[in-house]
């Protein structure tokens, strides 16, 4: 699959197919959000806000939440507000997602399935790795949405002028309720 995504690249180039996409990296609407990697929302989401090219930010991560105030996606909003003028960050989960009660158990028999093997996983543990809350999914999405944006709007180094607002989108229709 990779190798077909690969020459569909070059005939993409090839064409100049990517001319209409040019932007810069500062973002026109001055917004980032945060939202899950679902495949649901790849395009649901951008046409549902009417969004294009340019407009915003974009931060993916599995379940659309941030479990460490360090972690990456936290890094990524730090970076999108100071470094690309964004002042305004929507945390968006949905319906229906896959990190909706994922089970951190399951998830390392899955891996043991795979060909991780104990020793490795023991190695995780010994240095201190919470696996068992790393792993862990969420129970209900609204309060994860809520968490989250409770832990962005309240981290340390985000300006309080920053506005933090979350939502909810349908998986199917993309409709946004606040959360």
């Amino acid at each position: 699959m990779i190798e077909e995504m690969l020459e569909f690249n070059r005939q993409f180039v090839a064409a100049k197919a990517y001319e209409q996409y040019k932007t810069s990296k500062y973002p026109d609407k001055k917004v980032a959000i945060v939202t899950c990697m679902d495949t649901r929302l790849v395009q649901l989401l951008p046409a549902a806000l009417g969004l294009k090219n340019g407009d915003v930010k974009i931060i993916k991560n599995a379940g659309g939440t941030i479990t460490n105030p360090f972690d990456s996606t936290m890094r990524s909003i730090l970076v999108a507000v100071y470094e690309l003028g964004v002042n305004e960050v929507m945390i968006i989960g949905h319906t229906g997602c896959g990190v909706q009660g994922m089970d951190a158990k399951e998830m390392l028999h899955l891996m043991k399935e795979r060909g991780v093997d104990d020793e490795h996983i023991q190695l995780m543990r010994h240095c201190g790795i919470d696996l068992d809350s790393w792993l862990h999914g969420f129970d209900d999405t609204n309060a994860a949405v809520h968490e989250t944006v409770d832990l962005v709007r309240n981290h340390p180094l985000m300006p309080k002028d920053v506005v933090v607002k979350g939502y909810i989108m349908d998986s199917v229709t993309g409709e946004l309720s606040h959360a």
